[in-house]
């Protein structure tokens, strides 16, 4: 029977396993496609899924339903993460990849233990939005191709070191204990768009708030926006071995974040652990 995956935690976080060596129905949690959400013990970990009907398609409610599942488990543990869409074929290759990974995951476990990951979206003016980049055919290789070459480097420079600014100054305002941070330009092209992931101690969640709170208006020059407390998704580092659904390695790679919401709107928001 396939498993669909949500995330895995240490056993002792899941009291319920104590006394079954079988998987246990998590009471009044549904996940993908409405389906019973189990604890499935393995070795010193327990892992989070439900059955899978393979002729059920996965869609973005689907990515919702599973963002639930590991926002809830969350609440409760460290838990790491699995991509959206991960599914083991049966008890032997779920049981397989958790044995070949156990001290990785329990490595990672107690890296991330107490900590959550909140993140930020930061509207920065881009000072070069009067002059867009200019895309000018090759042929010819002439002056005002190589002119145009410099002027688009130098743009792009301008902006990175702008993007670094702001970046090293919610640094030193918000003080994590770890960060990610990715940069793009607006659709519109006169906006940067700061995505910053921080790390932080749960305990301290209504300290990053109030500081969030004092930050945004003080400094009106950039609109921000925050979301979480999320599972740690940016932090927990690469693996390698696993099994995925599509039989190749899978690994822990950092993905999109949810919408600055209190809601957990898209499925992207999931990093892959098989």
């Amino acid at each position: 029977m396939p498993w669909y995956a949500y995330c895995i935690g240490e056993k002792q976080a899941f009291p319920e396993l104590i006394h079954h060596r079988r998987p246990i129905p998590m009471e009044s949690v549904l996940g993908v496609s409405g389906n019973q959400v189990f604890i499935y013990p393995a070795n010193d970990l327990a892992v989070v899924v439900s059955e899978h009907n393979p002729s059920e398609a996965l869609n973005q409610k689907s990515g919702v339903e599973h963002a639930r599942v590991v926002a809830d488990c969350f609440k409760h543990s460290t838990v790491l993460p699995f991509r959206f869409g991960t599914i083991f074929q049966d008890d032997e290759s779920l049981r397989r990849s958790i044995r070949s990974n156990q001290r990785q995951f329990l490595e990672h476990i107690e890296k991330l233990r107490g900590k959550t990951e909140m993140h930020l979206k930061i509207l920065v003016d881009d000072s070069g939005s009067n002059t867009h980049t200019q895309k000018i055919a090759s042929d010819g290789l002439d002056q005002k191709y190589f002119s145009s070459l410099r002027e688009n480097a130098s743009r792009q420079r301008e902006r990175q070191t702008r993007a670094r600014a702001v970046s090293c100054q919610m640094h030193r305002l918000f003080m994590p204990l770890d960060e990610e941070v990715s940069c793009r330009l607006a659709e519109s092209g006169n906006k940067m768009i700061l995505d910053i992931a921080h790390l932080i101690e749960r305990k301290y969640v209504d300290r990053y708030l109030s500081k969030f709170s004092t930050t945004s208006a003080q400094m009106r020059e950039y609109q921000m926006q925050f979301s979480g407390p999320w599972p740690p998704y940016h932090f927990v580092h690469r693996l390698t071995c696993g099994i995925h659904h599509t039989q190749s390695p899978a690994a822990l790679v950092p993905a999109a974040m949810p919408a600055a919401s209190s809601e957990l709107l898209i499925p992207e928001a999931v990093l892959a652990l098989a």
